[in-house]
């Protein structure tokens, strides 16, 4: 995983946003007032860098606790949708308002991660969720989710086949 693409990537995104992000937020949003708009724009730029940190954190806590032939794939394929420029909301045409997609999927499955009795790590998604959700909608949040289910059960898959392989008399 390629923490400096992915900070490449929302960096690149604020120096080519040209209001997307505020066009995008007063869209979601009718009859928001210019300021609540701004605030909306605010939170989500920061929801956004947030997401290089929290990456870094769960693979460093899936190192610790020797969990990272599960983690690690699922962080790749977080930070993946953050580098490919083809998703739901483009960054190229839309800016910062383009990575809003990339930073659901990839809480959605740090959330997903951290479900349990016991969490990988310490880490609200609750909020950060329900707000980009509220920005993203429906369809796009629905999608999102089925993709963040899909890269769980795909892990899973390719874990079974790991220890299948090694059963396997050599």
């Amino acid at each position: 995983m390629n923490l400096a693409d992915v900070r490449a990537v929302i960096e690149s995104a604020k120096v080519r946003d040209r209001g997307e992000l505020e066009e995008f937020v007063r869209a979601t949003w009718p009859g928001s007032t210019d300021q609540e708009v701004a605030e909306a724009a605010s939170v989500a730029v920061e929801v956004v860098e947030t997401v290089p940190l929290l990456l870094a954190r769960a693979a460093q806590a899936a190192e610790e606790r020797g969990l990272t032939v599960v983690v690690m794939p699922l962080l790749e394929h977080a930070a993946r949708y953050f580098v490919n420029p083809v998703d739901l909301i483009p960054e190229m045409t839309k800016g910062m308002a383009g990575l809003l997609d990339d930073t659901y999927l990839a809480l959605r499955i740090m959330e997903n991660l951290n479900r349990g009795p016991d969490p990988l790590f310490d880490a609200d998604f609750q909020e950060p969720l329900r707000f980009l959700k509220h920005l993203v909608g429906p369809d796009i949040s629905r999608k999102l989710d089925a993709a963040s289910i899909f890269a769980l059960q795909d892990v899973s898959t390719q874990v079974s086949r790991a220890w299948a392989e090694m059963e396997q008399p050599s």
